[in-house]
């Protein structure tokens, strides 16, 4: 398999087969992105593709310094930022990060998982939702965000512990939450 890395600079060579690649693998992920950041589903669409827009309008000025999964993300948090300047409108509402949660189904527990997110800082919110949804590394978040990597880990931290607090709290006086099962995530040594 090529990576995306050669594809790009395939891609800046003229090969519209590397773009499409690059799109078949990207579109996807990019557009759960906006999806789980907006209200608007067709809005997420769009900004998926106004994405590959910005790296075909780019593409002559690419410089492999980073990985292409990066340089596709730091596009697509500035569309997203852009998006939140706007005046909102019925059609084009920047949500406070309400993600689609893998739960019981159950309506009360997405709803407090929801509120739990809510309640975490825009920065901790954020990177929980890049490192969890994304599965951005540790790096590529560093990267991403232009901030150091123990910044990183120190707002995953904060971050998980605030949500589990929370959880916790709220599951003491909600019996949906008391069924959620607890199983440690299998990166994730030591804080559960």
């Amino acid at each position: 398999m090529i990576s995306d890395e050669a594809l790009m600079l395939e891609f800046q060579a003229g090969s519209l087969v590397a773009f499409e690649e690059l799109f078949a693998r990207y579109r996807k992920p990019l557009y759960g992105f906006f999806a789980r950041r907006l209200n608007n589903p067709e809005r997420a669409e769009d900004l998926a593709q106004e994405t590959f827009l910005a790296v075909i309008r780019a593409v002559s000025r690419y410089e492999p310094r980073a990985l292409v999964r990066t340089y596709l993300y730091s596009i697509a948090l500035k569309l997203l930022a852009a998006e939140g300047r706007k005046p909102l409108t019925n059609s084009n509402s920047v949500a406070q990060s309400v993600p689609e949660l893998q739960t019981d189904g159950t309506p009360e527990c997405v709803l407090w998982i929801r509120q739990a997110m809510e309640k975490l800082d825009g920065p901790e919110r954020e990177i929980l939702m890049l490192r969890e949804y994304e599965q951005l590394s540790y790096s590529e978040i560093a990267e991403l965000l232009r901030i150091p990597i123990n910044t990183v880990r120190s707002r995953l931290f904060r971050s998980r512990l605030a949500l589990k607090s929370y959880l916790e709290s709220e599951s003491k006086t909600n019996s949906a939450l008391r069924a959620i099962p607890r199983q440690p995530h299998p990166e994730r040594r030591g804080i559960q």
